[in-house]
């Protein structure tokens, strides 16, 4: 038995190879390649899709199998590719601003899912992180690392922040925080996402 391929490296290999076959110079090999890749691809999908109902059929005993399932990176990704996956994207970025919704609060911020629309998250950033350590920056990759586990067919990420702090009456407003602190700005641009890209999700 040949040693289990690394997912990673196959990836890389498919890169390499779907970058040859847009570099032949005849268009209708070009062509012939590409027609080929869409009907393996749309092959193993319909394999995929008879595992899934069989294995939705064979009720407790295959909700745990699934579960283990999606829970290996190779196979989750071939789901998402095929439109499979048994969670829909908006529960799955909902999963993954949980998980990180405790490092969040011990900043004093929050985040939360303002809408999901062509597979691009729109995200608020609340409140504020007075003395504390953490960047924004540090606060947009702790979230962006749990998007790419839960929803890496995320189409893309736009994140805005609001300073979340109501002076006592009769005191001045509070003075932006210095270049590198930790309170959180009004806005920040769209973030890109290295995610494989599916399709839109809901």
């Amino acid at each position: 038995m040949s040693d289990v391929a690394d997912p990673e490296l196959l990836l890389e290999r498919v890169r390499e190879l779907s970058e040859a076959v847009e570099e032949l110079p005849d268009p209708r090999a070009r062509e012939l390649a590409s027609e080929l890749v869409s009907a393996v691809i749309a092959m193993y999908g319909d394999g995929l899709e008879r595992i899934l109902a069989a294995i939705a059929e064979s009720g407790g005993a295959g909700d745990a199998i699934l579960d283990r399932l999606t829970q290996d990176g190779a196979v989750s990704s071939l789901l998402l590719i095929h439109d499979l996956y048994p969670v829909d994207l908006r529960e799955r970025v909902i999963e993954a601003l949980e998980t990180v919704r405790p490092y969040m609060e011990s900043h004093g911020g929050n985040v939360e899912l303002v809408s999901l629309n062509d597979g691009v998250a729109r995200l608020a950033l609340q409140g504020s992180c007075n003395g504390c350590a953490a960047s924004r920056a540090t606060l947009e990759q702790a979230i962006e690392q749990a998007l790419a586990e839960h929803a890496p067919d995320l189409a893309g990420l736009e994140v805005a922040g609001v300073v979340d702090a109501t002076p006592a009456p009769g005191a001045p407003p509070p003075t932006p925080a210095p270049a590198g602190g930790c309170e959180l700005p009004m806005a920040s641009p769209a973030v890109e996402l290295p995610m494989v890209r599916s399709g839109p999700g809901s």
